[in-house]
């Protein structure tokens, strides 16, 4: 494909698919038996396809076949002759290759025995012609000044000058055009890019939009990958799209290759000087004169210059010197598989692109092409494609050279070759994968070997600290590999392309013939062999011994004694009896699942840095080599070890990270482990034994404590001042019945989770207790004002608090107005209190600014919740059924201004943090502000159309007791989300109001929208029942239609029986009022559109059943739902539930 285009074109616009080199325009009486037969002759026989109309010219204007042929060619060439401009055949043609030059054609005139000047000034022939064609259409004078204006524009341009006084004979004039149209062509020849392009289309466009090429600033672009990812591929692709847009062009590529001798270098030099000037006579003599020629003769050009596979930045110093003096316009684009060379170009981080692997569906076209040449293959290829494409792991170099080696071959020829493939790799992916290992220093192929033989997969941090240990600058090192795209980070963890892996791994494999002679094994087999044959050695650096399942192996107590270089160990199998030795080099031990014993010979290497021994039999005071201190150690994982009852000191200043999950044995730890001041994590889960703590806790570098299911701990320690790292603080259902005030210098805590804990007193002074020792004394309350808040010394308040539960805590009953105060909580957001006896929120719960979500489900003797801060955005009240009528009306009518449903209110939701939102209470039936233009359906589903506009959803669904429900949202038929509501769980009704932001891919200007509505009963005795759904929502599916039916709006999935008659008729009545008495309908969907939701319990009857009004309310036997929401014209109040409706 070929682009050609004026310098104000934009690529997008300017794509060309060229059917002819060269058209010539002529005056065939003039030329066409003589210069332009042996011109078109001497075009055809340099093998350009040029257009000639070989027909007479015939009437007065030219054929459809005829301009697009001129359309279609890439160069035209006008041949003026002295009749030329008698002929509107020739001038309606010159008009049209001029209209085609201004998107792109390149137009070359040749003055064939007439002077520029005649037709510039239109004298001569030429003005007699015009003079004439005047007079002929003196009705369309236009025409005549169209091809006056063209005629100028032609005479202007450069080109060639023959005539009678030239001393050069015809043919050797005709050889100097077909030498400049050959150079013109070379110019706009494109790259060869693949056979077979996939998936590459997204990239180069990616690629395109970071030249922003409507700037005409000049700029530097890079694009990196891992090698044989296609980044030359797509940076070809690129400058076949965009060269035509400049002066000049020049696509290097292998610039690492060719840079590696100085003959080579200079090479690369003047192949950029022809490529651009056009010049092959240049002469460079050493780089540095050549880098300076580069810079002389191109700094006046807008040019397109891409250096691809570059590998270091000295190689782009040698090719453009200082990079700073490119003409405005002008685009340079670096390829390369180091990002470090593109940060050294000092290009913006947002010009710099990564070329990822292909899709897997882009994965598979790609292979399929290569593989079968078609896009069908038998069934029974089907799955060995599949691992094939799996083994790839959508690196396009792996696809095309295994889909072209397997191509022909028969199906046991693939099954084999795949087995090779994954012990083997293919030599050729390879070599190409293998550059980037060999362009790094010697270091940082110990830390890639490492990490493809051991570390993959494990988190970044804990390698760095075990490479450093083994002074292997980690830090550095992993950060080069990285830019080299040799390994990647996936949330922290370390990971790398399965086949870079796979070559890292056959590196080593290239070691030795000998097991014992490489450096490190990770093959089950090859692990058991080594050690079962005792076969150790000095030169092993690293051994896997994972089991793919349970086993147990045997080995002597001393296996390891001839590996005293051996400094990380990592196994799943159950050893028959306890280890005697372990070398003193070993860095990192992890036992995972199976227990591995320590005899009590055996202590803990000196220079550990990790030590992971999950369900261990380990004994730490046996372990721990007394009075030495584990300088080195920073990690300990030993959970659910149940040898352990007591946590000694364990002499290890720097550790950071201390797992104890689950050891349920434990009941101790020792009070030297409160003062390990570089720790960062410290997990004690689920040991449900576990009673003493140290008594203080000077834990300066904590972050994270986990005291979650610790039944028996009752006590939690004091807290040091300079303790303010901690960020988050779990003791939910732990034993602890008070937390002492010097938890308030705990000045960085966010979360604070105090769930279901036998706590009466939030915080107590640090040397008074005010704690009631028994759990179901009524008058037992949380208090903290009198010696907490404001007799503590220390800060006051929690001022990084975001989170804080107190869920399940039954002791906490009343008195919040004693903490609940806004200066003690500045940046709260989040607020747990369900489960507990608190009897009313405070009223100063409106201060706080920042509360975005309150969870009281369950409080039930709460009676009065005041009105909340215009912040929350959730608050989930289930089963709170004392509460009283003012606080759910005072509730509902706050989230209706703050999504801007109610009257002379703006919504507050869309410019606040927090989008989506809910509110569920108890409630009887849903107040009168939501009901106006509705749709309604019997069934499941209901679906309506809204415009392109339409982003947010709100849904309000009454509940009966004992169901929850959940409701799917499709928007043109896909489904985008779930939403799910806990329910009226208890015996009471529930009013569940939601809005959620609903994303509209590609809108048009009518877009379906279909909720699906699923209840599911709580009880198993009830059946799940059919419902009712009524929408009430702005949309556009009846605009200008005031009497029709809304049924015809709804999507009805439900079958309609004549127990459903009634009801739908009933329905179909309030709906039909007159015209004047319903809200009109707007053509678009304003920001929300509202969609209240009933169910109706259904029983089947031959005939409708009579209604029985109770206190207002229509009776419907099993629903405890008033059906006065069907009736637009009820009263709005929400009243108490009735008796009826209390049945707990």
């Amino acid at each position: 494909m070929v682009i050609l285009t004026d310098e104000g074109a934009s690529s997008s616009s300017s794509t060309h698919r060229w059917t002819y080199d060269v058209f010539l325009s002529f005056r065939g009486e003039d030329t066409r038996k003589n210069f332009i037969g042996y011109l078109y002759e001497a075009f055809c026989n340099q093998g350009f396809n040029t257009f000639i109309d070989k027909d007479l010219q015939k009437g007065e204007e030219i054929s459809m076949e005829l301009l697009k042929a001129i359309e279609l060619s890439m160069i035209s060439i006008v041949v003026f002759s002295k009749s030329f401009a008698s002929s509107t055949w020739c001038l309606n043609e010159l008009v049209k290759i001029f209209e085609c030059r201004n998107n792109g054609q390149l137009v070359l005139p040749i003055f064939y025995k007439v002077n520029p000047s005649e037709i510039r000034k239109q004298d001569g022939e030429f003005g007699i012609a015009l003079a004439k064609h005047e007079e002929k259409f003196k009705d369309d004078i236009e025409k005549v000044e169209r091809w006056r204006k063209t005629l100028t524009e032609a005479a202007n341009l450069s080109g060639f000058h023959y005539n009678d006084s030239c001393t050069e004979f015809e043919f050797e004039f005709i050889q100097e055009v077909i030498n400049k149209i050959s150079s013109i062509k070379s110019k706009h020849v494109p790259l060869f890019v693949a056979q077979h392009l996939v998936g590459i289309d997204t990239q180069a466009e990616a690629i395109e939009s970071l030249l922003n090429m409507e700037s005409n600033d000049a700029c530097m672009v890079g694009i990196y990958g891992l090698g044989g990812v296609g980044k030359t591929t797509v940076s070809k692709v690129v400058y076949n799209r965009i060269k035509n847009l400049f002066e000049g062009s020049c696509f290097l590529e292998d610039v690492r290759e060719m840079s590696k001798i100085n003959s080579d270098k200079i090479l690369l030099q003047k192949t950029l000087l022809s490529k651009i000037l056009h010049h092959t006579d240049l002469n460079v003599y050493n780089v540095s004169e050549g880098t300076n020629l580069i810079m002389q003769k191109l700094h006046g050009k807008k040019v397109l210059l891409i250096l691809d596979d570059v590998g270091d930045l000295k190689e782009v110093e040698n090719l453009l010197g200082k990079y700073n003096w490119f003409a405005p316009g002008s685009r340079v684009i670096i390829t390369t598989r180091n990002k470090q060379v593109l940060k050294s170009l000092g290009i913006d981080h947002r010009r710099i692109h990564k070329v990822e692997e292909l899709r897997q569906c882009e994965a598979r076209e790609l292979f399929i092409k290569h593989a079968f040449q078609a896009s069908k293959y038998g069934e029974d290829y089907s799955e060995l494609v599949e691992h094939i494409i799996c083994y790839a792991n959508g690196l396009p170099l792996a696809l095309k050279i295994i889909g072209s080696d397997l191509c022909g071959k028969k199906i046991h020829e693939w099954k084999s070759a795949l087995e090779k493939y994954k012990n083997i790799p293919h030599k050729d992916i390879q070599e190409i994968l293998k550059i980037s290992y060999d362009g790094l220093e010697d270091f940082e192929k110990e830390i890639f070997l490492d990490i493809a033989c051991f570390f993959k997969g494990y988190n970044k941090d804990d390698v760095v600290n075990i490479l450093n240990s083994c002074k292997l600058y980690p830090d550095y090192g992993i950060g080069k590999l990285i830019d080299k795209c040799l390994i990647t980070l996936r949330n922290d963890f370390l990971s790398m392309h399965d086949l870079v892996q796979q070559m890292g791994r056959e590196i080593v494999q290239q070691e030795s013939e000998e097991l014992q002679q490489r450096s490190r094994i990770w093959r089950y087999e090859d692990a058991h062999k080594l050690l079962t044959g005792n076969m150790g050695s000095n030169k092993i650096r690293s051994i896997m011994l994972l089991s793919p399942e349970r086993s147990e192996v045997s080995l002597k107590a001393n296996v390891f004694k001839r590996m005293e270089n051996l400094k990380f160990l990592a196994g799943n199998v159950h050893f028959g009896e306890a280890l005697d030795y372990l070398p003193d080099e070993l860095r990192f031990l992890e036992w995972r699942e199976s227990p591995l014993s320590l005899s009590s010979k055996c202590c803990l290497p000196r220079q550990l840095v990790v030590l992971k021994m999950s369900k261990s039999n380990i004994i730490l005071e046996n372990g721990v080599q007394q009075g030495f201190r584990y300088e080195n150690l920073k990690m300990i994982s030993l959970n659910s070890c149940e040898s352990i009852t007591k946590l000694p000191d364990l002499c290890c200043p720097n550790l950071e990270k201390l797992n104890l999950d689950d050891c349920k044995k434990l009941i101790e730890v020792h009070e030297s482990n409160g003062f390990l001041e570089k720790l960062k994590v410290w997990k004690l889960r689920g040991c449900s034994q576990l009673q003493i703590l140290p008594s203080t806790l000077m834990l300066k570098s904590l972050e994270y404590f986990d005291l979650l299911d610790c039944s028996r701990l009752e006590k939690f320690p004091d807290i040091h001042p300079e303790m303010n790292c901690l960020s988050e603080l779990d003791l939910r259902w732990s034993g602890i019945r008070e937390l002492p005030s010097s938890l308030l210098y705990l000045t960085g805590l966010q979360d604070l989770h105090v769930n279901d804990c036998k706590l009466t007193n939030f915080l107590v002074g640090a040397n008074k207790s005010q704690m009631q020792e028994e759990e179901d004394i009524p008058s037992a309350k949380l208090r903290l004002a009198c010696n907490s808040f404001n007799n503590f010394s220390g800060p006051t308040g929690f001022q990084s608090v975001t989170f804080l539960s107190l869920s399940g805590c039954p002791g906490i009953k009343g008195g919040l107005d004693s903490w609940m105060q806004p200066d003690y909580f500045p940046v709260l957001r989040y607020l747990c209190l369900s489960y507990t006896g608190i009897d009313t929120i405070p009223e100063s719960i409106s201060r706080f600014t920042t509360l975005q979500l309150l969870e009281i489900q369950d409080c039930k003797n709460l009676r009065h919740i005041p009105r909340l801060p215009q912040s929350i955005r959730i608050v989930d009240a289930q089963n709170c059924y004392q509460l009283d009528t003012q606080s759910r009306s005072r509730l509902l009518n706050q989230f209706g201004e703050i999504i801007g449903i109610l009257p002379n209110t703006i919504a507050q939701a869309a410019t606040f943090f927090v989008v989506d939102g809910y509110l569920i209470l108890p409630a009887i039936e849903i107040p009168e502000w939501l009901k106006f233009n509705h749709h309604r359906s019997v069934g499941n589903s209901v679906s309506f159309l809204v415009g392109p506009k339409f982003s947010n959803l709100v849904v309000c669904i009454a509940i009966p007791s004992k169901y929850t429900c959940e409701f799917d949202i499709f928007i043109n038929g896909e489904k985008k989300s779930k939403c799910f509501a806990w329910g009226a769980i208890g015996n009471y009704d529930h009013v569940w109001l939601t809005y959620k932001e609903v994303y509209i891919s590609n809108p048009s200007e009518e877009n379906r929208i279909e909720l699906k509505v699923i209840p599911r009963c709580i009880s198993k005795k009830k059946k799940t029942p059919r419902f009712s759904v009524r929408i009430y929502v702005e949309c556009i599916c009846c605009p200008q239609k005031p009497n029709a039916s809304m049924d015809e709006c709804a999507f009805n999935n439900g079958e309609e029986d004549s127990g459903r008659v009634g009801i739908r008729r009933r329905l179909r009545r309030r709906s039909h009022r007159p015209t004047h008495a319903r809200r009109p309908q707007k053509h678009y969907l304003s920001r929300f559109g509202w969609l209240p939701i009933r169910f109706q319990l259904w029983k089947r009857s031959s005939k409708p059943r009579r209604r029985r009004i109770t206190n207002g309310f229509h009776d419907q036997g099993s629903s405890s739902i008033p059906n006065t929401f069907l009736n637009d014209d009820t009263n709005a109040n929400l009243y108490p539930p009735s008796k009826k409706t209390k049945t707990c």
